[in-house]
């Protein structure tokens, strides 16, 4: 029997947060030979009709009313989100269908909802890096993941930002149909099964530029191409007219960490793109990305990640 995925939608949701996983429930829906998958797919409100979006397109519905027994619900995010949450009708319904669900699952700022209905109650969840600080402070009893792509706990899935709704739908087929028929979705998509920098919402340089104030950006250019160099305090002081005492003051004070807590996260993620993508031996690895030898990398991929090399490479390598 096909298994019912609903996706749940309110006016004002992202268009994308519901089409790019139903796009890989979609791909998933035929074979090779173009017959028929294992998936239902339907788009629910409310009350059904017409939906508008928060980019004007309306989208036509179901009444959640009328998916009782769903095998798995998505709840979208996006700018009417936090009317959605203070729906106490919409958040019944969903309460109602999650009871008989195998699966409840947001994309986005679709946490918000599933929090509001008492869904992610002392659970482990995640939501887009922009609002993770606001999901904490207005639901304490849910423990947020801010650097997660998405998190299971038990039968509850959520996801990060916008695009991580893709990654969320692969995991799920991934759990359902296995690795093989994930990887051919994925492909259909060119999308990466598990992205590149595995479980983190956004590069290292990407979290620096929203916190330097434009100081350092050619620094950290240089710092990405000489990852296998020392890179002791007193060089990158120098390469930027500073003494070293005044550009680590400087430094912390601008990027908010240290320049040692940088390097080891560029050369951890440069080591986890590597150990992903590569063929490489975790030795010859940790020597090109400045590590200096297997223990030092091992330390820093259990400080940094709670996992080490080889653990992360079984769980994250494309190949």
């Amino acid at each position: 029997m096909a298994q019912d995925v609903v996706f749940v939608v309110f006016p004002g949701a992202l268009l994308l947060d519901m089409s790019g996983p139903l796009g890989a429930f979609e791909i998933s829906c035929e074979d090779a030979r173009g017959r028929a998958g294992t998936y239902s797919l339907t788009v629910a409100s409310r009350d059904g009709g017409l939906v508008k979006t928060s980019c004007g397109l309306e989208i036509a519905t179901q009444s959640l009313t009328a998916c009782q027994g769903a095998d798995t619900l998505i709840v979208v995010g996006g700018p009417g989100v936090h009317t959605a949450a203070a729906d106490a009708d919409l958040l019944h319904r969903l309460r109602v269908i999650a009871t008989g669900a195998r699966r409840v699952c947001s994309v986005c700022t679709g946490a918000f909802v599933l929090a509001a209905a008492g869904l992610l109650h002392g659970r482990r969840a995640v939501t887009h890096w922009g609002s993770c600080d606001l999901l904490r402070s207005r639901f304490p009893d849910v423990s947020v993941a801010d650097d997660a792509i998405y998190v299971k706990d038990g039968a509850v899935w959520t996801s990060a930002g916008v695009t991580s709704g893709i990654d969320l739908a692969l995991a799920l087929i991934e759990e359902d149909r296995g690795r093989p028929e994930a990887i051919r979705v994925a492909r259909r998509l060119v999308v990466y099964l598990k992205r590149t920098g595995g479980q983190t919402q956004f590069s290292v340089p990407l979290s620096l530029q929203a916190a330097d104030d434009g100081g350092f950006e050619a620094l950290h250019a240089w710092i990405q191409s000489n990852l296998g160099a020392d890179l002791r305090v007193e060089d990158l002081a120098d390469r930027v007219g500073m003494s070293p005492r005044t550009f680590a003051r400087h430094y912390s004070q601008r990027v908010g960490q240290t320049p040692a807590k940088v390097i080891e996260r560029f050369r951890i993620e440069a080591a986890r793109q590597a150990l992903e993508e590569t063929g490489l031996s975790v030795k010859e690895i940790a020597v090109q990305y400045g590590f200096g030898d297997e223990e030092r990398m091992r330390r820093a991929f259990q400080r940094r990640l709670g996992v080490g090399p080889l653990a992360y490479r079984q769980h994250f390598s494309a190949a």
